[in-house]
């Protein structure tokens, strides 16, 4: 009777230990999280609000931020065997001392100090027999490496008891057990589960522990590699049957996207498992691949929380299928990435080849990112890591050798600087059209696919792209997924004149999605990657740099920005010959220069050509007209199939009000001159109104358009004065002997209106052949009534014909130039 009693005891003893355990909950802090007093301070208040909590709770604890890769450097100097990494190590000494002074009450902290010093010692052992053998061999770096979690775990387990929470260091070493892979070793799970459930089950006191640190079954130091301290928490959440496992970092979760690279990135509040893992294939930092598999295993959530702002839900992971009301669950990249390609020139399948290929690359411990292969299978590409690349191609060659040297196989080709970028979801399972989505976002945005791929369980659609494209990418990629209905446009404007100065007004005045991220005049230039405050650009411009547009133009294309748009607003040609460098970038532009569709035939249409070959935007709507919709009604005519017979007009604001005033009053002609130069409605020198030029260069611009192939001197400009009134000279000289033909203008004044007409300066383009010259014009001509210094064109097309198209309105002017800028620029 006795020992049945004690039998089941026995069954309650073991019955209560293990629903005791599933009470545990796993804690586990990252590096920023441990990285000065200030922050652990944070994390020993978490612990103690946990620790109040029903559950019992473990910690994990990775090294001081930095500090692994500052015990990398020093053995890898102590290898050297030159002395010098003495100072290096009495830094991290020094470092590890001044945070046990600022955590622990100095009444505590000479113990700690002491205890510390022989951890000290066996490092400095270790780093001696280094630098006498002149050799680092894993084994060696893995007991140098070991030493970081060792100083956090101890110094933060004396931190809490310091603040009256009982707690006890534990030597992860001793109780997680592993093969001799140092570097990486692999955990002997079954040993490992039962060693971590010992210990618990004989010490209820609160635990430390460092994370990435065990030791083999000899007893020799080994590490977990990338993720180890993840890893450590996931293993001791899995042996205990944790209720949850709590991975505290410095984001906010799990996230739609590198928030460095996106801004308008969010958190997940919820993900799978295999979404997670997935991510974290692809470059996703916050958690790694094999720390989630024992706990998946034990159906055990995990939390990714922020230790700076702990009352954030942060992320669950967990085998619970994800509540998700977008396409996707979140975007990940991998940079620094080199595509491999394999070519059969025979009728032999791929097949045997790939198998070949795979376990080659395998054995050498190459990382395989990404595979895709050919519809033809006569080909196969993979993306590996660059640092691995040469070796893998060296690999790949040796064991190709025979189909190399028999041309059964074309020479393995690479391709450096690439990046992958991956849209993840357990919701794009069977739905159509997210890949398009997908393709389409990158393509309007001219961002190139070099390799595409699918994994069989449709949870990602993967692409490898330029390197250079990838923060344009995730950004333009989470905008059609995730984003904003509208983008935010990144401005980089050159020439603040009156024009410029007018548009940066109007875009502050209407608080539009615009971020000028460069502006720059003749004198100085300003660029923000974040964007320059516009509401004083004036003040920041003028503490810039002095203007150098190669440079400025360089760092708009290497920051590569969704959306970009450079915005010419000078009359210079110093800018336009810029502009093929810039459509080559895939970066739009919107000019009201007149230079670059008026100068070189040949640089017109290349222009043309890169602008459609590379499917981005050049707008240059007020190169005629200014406000007017000039330009925009002739392409679109063209681009419908209509055929423009006849143009009519007169695009000089100038000469406009000079005619239209003189034929409506009785001042003389050189005195209305006068008065428009006095009034603004000239150049300060009229001369380079009056000579027609300007006018030329406008029509010559639309000639061009309607694809005529026409230089500047193919059109024919009737002079409104001899031409010997433009030479060089006094200005006073040249209204001096305008004056002196003012009887005559006034003769043919009073002819038309004799005749019931009106002088006008008017561009005729028909047939090829393009006029500028003084005419006649009767009341039943359109530009009979034209005032003030409106501009007007007729547009007389196959479809157009007996009533052509009019267009008329203010031709100049830096408010409607302006707007018309603007609304080019919000139309990309």
């Amino acid at each position: 009777m006795l020992s049945e009693i004690y039998h089941g005891l026995g069954y309650l003893t073991i019955y209560l230990f293990f629903y005791t355990l599933h009470l545990v909950k796993v804690l586990k802090f990252g590096g920023t999280s441990v990285a000065n007093a200030e922050n652990i301070s944070r994390v020993i208040e978490i612990i103690k609000k946990s620790n109040l909590q029903r559950e019992r709770i473990a910690v994990v604890v990775s090294a001081l931020g930095g500090v692994t890769d500052n015990l990398i450097e020093l053995a890898t100097v102590a290898a050297k065997g030159t002395g010098v990494y003495e100072s290096r190590f009495i830094n991290i000494c020094k470092k590890h001392d001044s945070l046990i002074k600022d955590l622990i009450k100095s009444s505590n902290n000479k113990k700690v100090l002491r205890a510390v010093k022989r951890i000290y010692k066996q490092l400095k052992d270790v780093l001696l027999g280094i630098s006498l053998v002149k050799e680092l061999s894993p084994r060696s770096l893995d007991m140098v490496m070991s030493f970081g979690e060792r100083f956090s775990a101890y110094i933060i387990a004396q931190a809490v008891n310091d603040r009256g929470i009982a707690c006890m260091y534990i030597d992860a070493s001793s109780i997680i057990k592993t093969d001799d892979a140092y570097g990486c070793a692999n955990v002997d799970i079954q040993a490992t589960y039962k060693n971590i459930a010992d210990y618990f089950r004989n010490n209820r006191t609160l635990g430390i522990m460092g994370g990435f640190i065990a030791s083999s079954h000899d007893g020799i130091t080994t590490t977990l590699g990338r993720g180890g301290s993840d890893y450590t928490a996931s293993l001791v959440g899995a042996a205990l049957s944790a209720s949850a496992i709590e991975i505290w970092t410095d984001v906010e979760g799990i996230m739609t996207a590198d928030p460095r690279s996106v801004e308008d990135a969010f958190t997940v509040s919820e993900i799978s498992y295999e979404e997670a893992g997935e991510l974290a294939h692809f470059g996703a930092k916050v958690i790694h691949p094999k720390t989630m598999k024992p706990a998946r295993l034990k159906n055990i959530p995990i939390y990714i929380k922020n230790t700076f702002n702990p009352n954030h839900f942060g992320t669950k992971i967990s085998n619970d299928r994800a509540k998700n009301d977008f396409l996707i669950t979140g975007i990940s990249s991998l940079s620094d990435i080199s595509l491999l390609q394999v070519q059969l020139e025979n009728a032999k399948t791929i097949g045997e080849i790939a198998a070949r290929l795979f376990d080659v690359l395998h054995r050498a411990g190459i990382e395989i990112m990404l595979t895709t292969q050919a519809s033809s299978e006569q080909s196969i590409s993979v993306a590996v890591h660059s640092k691995q690349a040469e070796l893998a191609k060296k690999i790949l060659e040796k064991a190709f050798t025979l189909e190399l040297q028999t041309t059964q196989m074309s020479p393995i080709s690479m391709e450096r600087n690439l990046s992958i970028v991956a849209i993840v979801g357990g919701q794009m399972k069977g739905k159509p059209g997210i890949a398009g989505k997908l393709f389409n976002a990158l393509g309007i945005n001219s961002i190139n696919v070099v390799a595409i791929a699918q994994g069989s369980s449709e949870l990602n659609v993967s692409a490898v792209i330029n390197k250079d494209d990838q923060t344009k990418a995730l950004q333009v990629i989470h905008s059609a997924f995730f984003g904003k209905v509208e983008g935010t446009i990144n401005l980089f404007l050159v020439g603040t004149g009156l024009i410029g100065t007018t548009l940066l007004k109007q875009i502050a005045g209407q608080k539009l999605p615009i971020r000028l991220c460069g502006v720059a005049n003749s004198h100085s230039m300003l660029l923000n990657r974040q964007g320059v405050t516009i509401e004083n650009w004036k003040e920041k411009l003028s503490k810039g740099t002095a203007t150098n547009l190669n440079d400025f133009v360089s760092i708009m294309i290497k920051w590569n920005l969704p959306l970009s748009v450079f915005v010419d607003c000078t009359a210079s040609e110093d800018a336009p010959s810029f502009y093929e460098q810039i459509l080559n970038a895939h970066i739009a532009i919107v000019t009201p220069n007149k230079k670059a569709n008026s100068g070189p035939l040949k640089r017109y249409q290349q222009l043309k050509h890169l602008a459609k070959k590379n499917r981005v935007p050049f707008f240059y709507g007020t190169n005629v007209g200014a406000g007017l919709p000039i330009i925009h009604t002739i392409q679109r005519l063209v681009a419908n199939g209509d055929k423009i017979i006849k143009l009519e007009a007169v695009l000089s604001g100038s000469l406009s009000f000079i005619f239209n005033t003189f034929t409506q009053s009785r001042k003389p002609l050189s005195l209305v001159i006068r008065d428009a130069q006095k009034n603004g409605y000239t150049e300060p020198d009229p001369r380079d109104d009056l000579n027609g030029m300007d006018f030329a260069r406008k029509i010559l611009i639309l000639a061009r358009e309607l694809g005529l192939e026409m230089k500047i001197d193919h059109i024919k400009v009737e002079p409104i004065f001899p031409k010997e009134l433009f030479r060089q000279g006094l200005l006073e000289e040249f209204f001096e002997k305008v004056e002196r033909l003012d009887k005559d203008f006034e003769r043919r004044k009073l002819r038309a209106q004799k005749n019931k007409k009106v002088l006008r300066y008017i561009a005729t383009l028909e047939n090829g052949k393009a006029v500028i010259a003084l005419r006649e014009v009767n009341q039943d001509h359109p530009f009979y009534s034209l005032w003030g210094s409106d501009n007007i064109i007729s547009i007389a097309t196959k479809r157009y014909n007996t009533t052509p198209i009019v267009i008329k309105g203010a031709g100049a002017g830096a408010q409607v130039t302006a707007g018309n800028v603007l609304s080019d620029i919000l139309s990309i």
